[in-house]
């Protein structure tokens, strides 16, 4: 699989506005739409672009509270790895599940109405999760979205 050096430019464009039309972009690289189009079709086909997602700001929404969890589970083995995972899964508020090397077993990303609201989702819904052993918290004080590195 080789990028050239348009594919990248197309890559890193997207990156900051997926919402961008093959026509707009074709336009800012000296393409047609359809070449455009066929430039990220097959972008597409290869595996490179796995999906577009919509970013919605979770303060806006009325999740005011972001945490970062560092979770270690108590018990080891591959029954209790995937009943964590599967379990953690159903939660609403947990945005991401990261299955992590270090001091952690997963990293977990979640969000919440305010303080208390992420109390009630730490006491009932992950402190009950199967495994849970170690937990820490970070509280999310501010954010820099930036492209991967294309």
């Amino acid at each position: 699989m080789i990028l050239d050096d348009l594919d990248r430019k197309i890559l890193r464009a997207l990156s900051l506005d997926a919402g961008q039309p093959a026509s707009q972009l074709g336009r800012k690289f000296g393409l047609s739409q359809p070449a455009m189009w066929r430039r990220i079709k097959r972008l597409e086909d290869i595996g490179v672009i796995t999906g577009r997602a919509l970013l919605l700001d979770a303060q806006k929404v009325g999740f005011g509270v972001t945490v970062f969890l560092g979770i270690k589970l108590a018990t080891k083995g591959r029954v209790s790895l995937e009943d964590f995972e599967r379990a953690v899964g159903a939660i609403p508020e947990v945005q991401t599940v990261e299955h992590v090397l270090g001091l952690y077993d997963f990293r977990l990303r979640v969000v919440a109405r305010d303080l208390a609201d992420f109390e009630r989702v730490l006491r009932r819904r992950v402190m009950t999760l199967p495994g849970v052993g170690n937990v820490e918290a970070n509280v999310l004080l501010s954010e820099e979205r930036r492209p991967g590195p294309i």
